[in-house]
């Protein structure tokens, strides 16, 4: 074979890999590119177990409540916004923009820096919630404290047969909720927010 061939071959060979390559980047761009779009929580607040119409940002939760322990709800309000800021101007939402939560994880820790699980702060935890996010905002519903907290350490050890706060006193911490989805198109997308939550056996609300 001449050198000439033997270089054409070569020269066909490389070209027929570059192609081979720039079709597997261009499959995994199109499966695992990042999302033109991202959520932004625009607030947070807690929902009192026992009573669903005490409602605070700086979250009061109650261990024990007339003898009795109430899981805590939470709800996020958050939207869509595009990374690009002459997208929505230039292209417009479609429905591939929407963001779908399909779970989310609850931590907390202390300021103090005192964050061991079951001995300083309650465990962290994962739950799982459904919800398409939008423009519009969306409020999104998640378990922001546990029952099963409430009834082990270090919760269990506020409780106090004594009215008020009693016991070990109260635990201050901030619980930080990480939420997990996908745009339409199969893109993961995550967000955090942040809050307080002091736990103690506060007074109960009167009848």
């Amino acid at each position: 074979m001449s050198t000439n061939l033997r270089l054409r071959g070569c020269a066909a060979a490389v070209v027929a890999a570059l192609a081979v390559l720039a079709g597997v980047s261009c499959s995994d761009t199109v499966r695992t590119g990042r999302s033109p779009a991202y959520l932004i929580i625009e607030g947070m607040e807690g929902i009192h177990g026992a009573d669903d119409s005490l409602v605070d940002a700086n979250f009061a939760s109650d261990v024990r409540t007339f003898g009795g322990v109430y899981e805590d709800s939470g709800v996020a309000h958050m939207r869509i916004a595009f990374r690009d800021v002459d997208y929505n101007a230039a292209v417009g939402p479609t429905d591939n923009n929407a963001i779908t939560i399909n779970r989310y994880r609850v931590s907390y820790r202390r300021a103090d820096g005192r964050n061991t699980p079951g001995v300083d702060v309650p465990w962290p935890f994962e739950g799982a919630t459904t919800a398409t996010i939008r423009e519009e905002t969306e409020s999104v519903s998640f378990v922001l404290v546990r029952i099963q907290a409430k009834l082990e350490s270090p919760l269990v050890q506020i409780v106090s047969s004594t009215a008020g706060i009693g016991g070990a006193g109260a635990i201050s911490t901030v619980a930080d909720i990480t939420f997990y989805g996908r745009d339409q198109a199969g893109n993961e997308v995550t967000v955090t927010g942040s809050m307080d939550v002091t736990f103690a056996d506060w007074a109960d609300p009167e009848n």
